[in-house]
């Protein structure tokens, strides 16, 4: 059990600094021990998503203006913490005509010009637009990861405001822009998923050129989100593992409480090792 004392560091951090973490509005399983570890992922760009995906926790609704201090607040934030690599994701806000592309970019370059922290930015899709993603990769960030979330046959009822094959492209786009930007995805298993259809989801992200993958346990934040359809062995994980590093993946993390951010330097890591 993580010690209560980190967890209300941590919180107060935050909480002083005007930042909100994903670990928070998502309910992450493994909020106490990258807590205790002063570690979290920044969430920018507020706290409520202007989409109505039936797994996720964060607040849905319409958002608040963009607060230009979270820049300077969340480098301070970095410095504190002294962080090594360091996770920025966002709410999805199709309110703002770029999607917030310009925010994250701006983020990226003053923690690459003030720190010396490896970054990785967990975007939206940005409804598809080549003109915003190009923002993100031209401020050169290490990693550039976008969950795909769930298989294709499932998008409608998961994510009914994404597409799959959308955001397939924003990975391979990546890759196009600047090959040498680390790409990583990450999918939530039992929302009734077969084996088969995650296998060939998989192979979709390798055909685009996907250097890590995360696969974890989709875990219910309510009874008003969608239901989960079954607990995963740890043997099916495992095997996903395998079948991943066969396909050729930098690295997989495929365990029931891996989430895309849980461990993320470490995964990086294994990228940037990895003979390509």
């Amino acid at each position: 059990m993580p010690e209560p004392s980190a967890m209300s560091r941590m919180e107060s951090l935050l909480s002083r600094m005007h930042l909100h973490s994903i670990c928070e509005s998502a309910l992450c399983p493994n909020i106490g021990q990258c807590f205790e570890r002063n570690t979290a992922t920044f969430l920018i760009l507020g706290e409520i998503c202007t989409r109505r995906c039936t797994f996720c926790a964060v607040k849905k609704g319409v958002p608040l203006p963009v607060d230009d201090r979270e820049p300077e607040q969340l480098l301070a934030a970095v410095a504190h913490l002294r962080l090594k690599h360091v996770v920025i994701t966002s709410v999805t806000r199709d309110d703002l005509s770029d999607g917030g592309a310009a925010f994250f970019a701006s983020v990226v370059r003053l923690l690459l010009e003030k720190t010396q922290t490896t970054i990785e930015v967990l975007i939206p899709d940005f409804q598809g637009s080549r003109e915003s993603l190009q923002k993100v990769a031209a401020a050169r960030p290490h990693v550039i990861n976008h969950n795909l979330e769930t298989v294709p046959r499932l998008y409608p009822d998961v994510r009914p405001q994404a597409g799959y094959d959308r955001s397939l492209e924003l990975l391979r786009r990546v890759k196009e822009f600047d090959p040498r930007i680390v790409t990583k995805s990450g999918l939530m298993l039992g929302l009734s998923e077969t084996e088969d259809e995650v296998l060939a989801t998989m192979r979709d992200l390798r055909k685009r050129g996907c250097d890590l993958l995360t696969l974890g346990q989709y875990l219910q934040p309510s009874a008003s989100h969608h239901g989960i359809a079954r607990f995963i062995h740890p043997q099916e994980f495992e095997r996903y593992e395998t079948a991943g590093k066969e396909m050729g993946f930098a690295a997989v993390a495929s365990a029931p409480l891996v989430r895309s951010s849980f461990n993320a330097g470490d995964l990086y890591r294994k990228a940037k090792d990895w003979p390509q």
